[in-house]
């Protein structure tokens, strides 16, 4: 059980990783006219981990993902973004799927966790930067998490209906 749980984790990150490269093959910049604003594909695994698996799996999904994608393709600075936003947008995540149904939906969670993500890169850019001024630009992210967080959540969704059909214990 072990083994097949260490195999669905890597399998996890691999596949986020992937997603991650994708997404800078196609950036948004021609469609939404805003600096630095991702779909967030690989928040898909996230949520997927968390839903599926336990927390501590979608956390070492998320470690895993960050310093990987972090080493392949980014810097100091992307590794310390990715992994502000990625454990903000873990925890917030982690705490409304407890509330799911009584609070809100899977696409709920998402959208929150897309917020907390922009919420957790900016608060990245204060201590990187030294500098109050960047916060000026979270609205604007916060404003764009609520459409990013719904493809991400109803692609999740799709998913996880989709996996249903499969025999999915670990």
């Amino acid at each position: 059980m072990k083994a097949k749980k260490l195999t669905l984790c890597g399998m996890l990150t691999a596949l986020a990783i992937v997603l991650s490269l994708v997404e800078r093959l196609f950036p948004l910049d021609a469609v939404v006219p805003v600096p630095g604003v991702k779909l967030g594909l690989a928040n898909v695994v996230t949520l997927f981990a968390l839903t599926r698996l336990s927390a501590r799996d979608a956390l070492a999904v998320l470690l895993c993902r960050v310093a990987l994608a972090s080493l392949l393709m980014g810097s100091v600075t992307a590794f310390l973004f990715s992994l502000f936003g990625g454990l903000l947008s873990l925890a917030v995540m982690w705490l409304l799927l407890h509330a799911e149904g009584r609070f809100c939906s899977l696409l709920g969670v998402s959208v929150a966790g897309a917020a907390a993500h922009n919420i957790g890169q900016i608060a990245a850019a204060v201590i990187w930067m030294q500098t109050g001024a960047v916060v000026a630009y979270l609205p604007v992210l916060l404003v764009m998490s609520v459409p990013l967080g719904l493809v991400t959540g109803l692609t999740c969704s799709i998913v996880l209906s989709h996996m249903q059909k499969i025999d999915f214990n670990v």
